[in-house]
């Protein structure tokens, strides 16, 4: 495909991203086959979320095990159909079949394997083939050197690249309530702080290792000015949402567009982590100390225990793909109520390149003495 751009590569080993975006790993069933293909097609790496993946699988009598492992398998072929260009997969560290999950992916053979919501230390362990990208999520420049350390010890292996994720993030945040009811680190921080790190890894190993910004990254402007700091791209996840491909039903792409800044919270999930939502009814109910009565017919998430959560987060996500909003809610990012209309995946990064190329264009003015 001719690129469509004049902005710096992404290259992560052998595997060269132009324009330089991620696209995020968005579940239950957001970011499917359509919307990773539609992404890879325009030369951005399009991601297919892991979990949740065997939710629309016809075969309902399997287990929630069985079920996610064919799920995703047939996620990510009907994906590598629609697209001969590079798809990856997100995997959450935090689902219970997470393992399982990886395997899926590598047999697939997915270009990159992206993995957070925990630190994935024995990723490398769960995978054979070198040439699978692998790739960890994290919040704090102490993440990525316990990741460091600990591959390089026990795998002989660095991260092929690492996405740092911002406060501005959507869905599970890796931060804790109480450093979000402060001030919080700037991302273009954190971003700088990991940089050193790597740098790091460089001087002692002679391995580079690019980072990627990723959490509240809306617009060609805030990506110049995260290569300009030194990311070698970025990772985004809300704006492609609102997209003709997203995989999610129309109702859930105009909870976005119909918001405000007000809509969007942040609440405790069922597993008492952070979770960014648009919000709506059932959230309010929720809030309210309300319990949904339900079964559990996952055991999705690792901590999450059945007896006592409030609702069935897994069921909720679910109902709201489908557009079901009475019986679920909407994550996103901080910039959710940014977004006012649908367009083409084409459309957006034509958009996005756009707008990185010409604020990358622009010479700052001269700092006056």
């Amino acid at each position: 495909m001719e690129n469509i751009s004049e902005l710096p590569d992404l290259v992560i080993g052998d595997l060269t991203i132009n324009p330089p975006i991620i696209q995020g790993g968005m579940g239950v069933l957001v970011s499917s086959s359509r919307l990773a293909a539609a992404v890879s097609n325009e030369g951005a790496l399009g991601v297919v979320a892991a979990v949740g993946a065997g939710e629309d699988y016809v075969q309902q009598e399997l287990n929630y095990k069985e079920r996610s492992f064919l799920g995703l398998r047939k996620m990510l072929k009907k994906a590598k159909d629609l697209s001969s260009n590079p798809i990856a997969v997100n995997v959450m560290c935090a689902l219970s079949n997470y393992a399982d999950l990886v395997k899926a992916a590598e047999k697939e053979g997915v270009a990159a394997i992206i993995s957070g919501a925990g630190l994935p230390l024995q990723l490398p362990g769960l995978v054979e083939s070198r040439d699978i990208k692998l790739i960890p999520v994290v919040s704090s420049d102490r993440a990525a050197s316990i990741i460091c350390r600990t591959w390089w010890k026990k795998f002989k292996r660095f991260p092929d690249a690492i996405i740092v994720e911002g406060h501005s993030a959507g869905g599970h945040l890796g931060f804790s309530l109480n450093e979000l009811a402060t001030i919080p680190r700037s991302l273009e921080n954190i971003v700088s702080d990991v940089l050193a790190v790597t740098k790091e890894v460089r001087s002692q190993h002679n391995v580079t290792i690019p980072v990627i910004a990723a959490g509240g990254v809306f617009d060609g402007n805030d990506i110049a000015r995260f290569l300009r700091l030194g990311a070698s791209g970025v990772q985004m996840g809300t704006r492609f949402v609102c997209t003709h491909e997203c995989d999610a039903a129309p109702q859930y792409k105009e909870t976005y567009i119909n918001s405000t800044e007000e809509d969007i919270v942040i609440i405790e999930s069922p597993v008492k982590l952070p979770l960014r939502v648009v919000r709506n009814a059932f959230v309010d109910k929720m809030q309210t100390g309300k319990k949904e009565p339900f079964k559990c017919d996952y055991q999705c998430l690792k901590n999450c225990k059945p007896a006592t959560s409030p609702y069935c987060i897994a069921k909720a996500l679910k109902n709201a793909s489908e557009g079901n909003m009475d019986e679920g809610f909407v994550t996103c990012g901080s910039n959710a109520y940014r977004i006012n209309h649908l367009s083409s995946v084409k459309e957006l990064i034509k958009e996005l390149v756009d707008e990185c190329f010409q604020s990358l264009s622009t010479v700052p003015p001269p700092v006056m003495a």
